[in-house]
């Protein structure tokens, strides 16, 4: 075998879309269709399907008309709102943050289940605190790139702290705190 040759990713099915609206499974060599198509989704199965006509990668295609048939039976993932609240996010300028804090998201999600599936021996207050610390610092981490990516000073200075300015006074207790005491020790 030649080294100069570039392999595709390992395991990854090539799905063709032929001229006919038509997809066949290089693997299987044989015709599928969009059900087919979810399956490997359900099964985390790597593709990516062709355009025959142009050699264009079309998966994404593909997978949004999976969405929309899902979107269409049984409950719906997405209500109205949030899909409008989406829909402006195109083309404005936090178009591809939202995009990364979106996959990050889903990302996140994705994880704590499959922790859940695997801590279920453990007992559940165990299980949950656990990842409730694991998600509070994953929430930070995103938290903190999107700050970033919006132009924030994250060095740890907050405005309106109670720190003495410059001038050596304090600054005013915040709305509900009265002489020192927090909210649940006034009378």
């Amino acid at each position: 075998m030649d080294n100069d040759v570039e392999l595709p990713m390992k395991d990854e099915r090539i799905i063709k879309k032929y001229p006919n609206r038509r997809l066949y499974d290089t693997k299987v060599s044989r015709y599928i269709t969009l059900s087919d198509v979810r399956d490997l989704v359900m099964a985390c199965t790597d593709f990516k399907v062709v355009d025959t006509a142009n050699d264009n990668d079309i998966t994404r295609s593909i997978l949004l008309q999976i969405m929309l048939e899902e979107e269409s039976g049984g409950e719906p993932l997405f209500s109205a709102t949030m899909l409008s609240q989406i829909i402006r996010f195109y083309g404005g300028t936090l178009q591809g943050m939202f995009a990364r804090y979106l996959e990050g998201s889903l990302d996140l999600f994705s994880k704590q289940h499959h922790e859940l599936v695997r801590t279920l021996g453990e007992t559940p207050f165990d299980a949950m605190t656990r990842m409730t610390q694991k998600n509070v610092e994953l929430w930070s981490e995103i938290q903190a790139e999107l700050m970033r990516a919006a132009g924030f000073d994250l060095r740890g200075e907050r405005s309106g702290s109670h720190e003495p300015s410059a001038s050596g006074a304090s600054e005013p207790p915040v709305s509900g705190e009265r002489h020192g005491k927090g909210r649940d020790e006034t009378v």
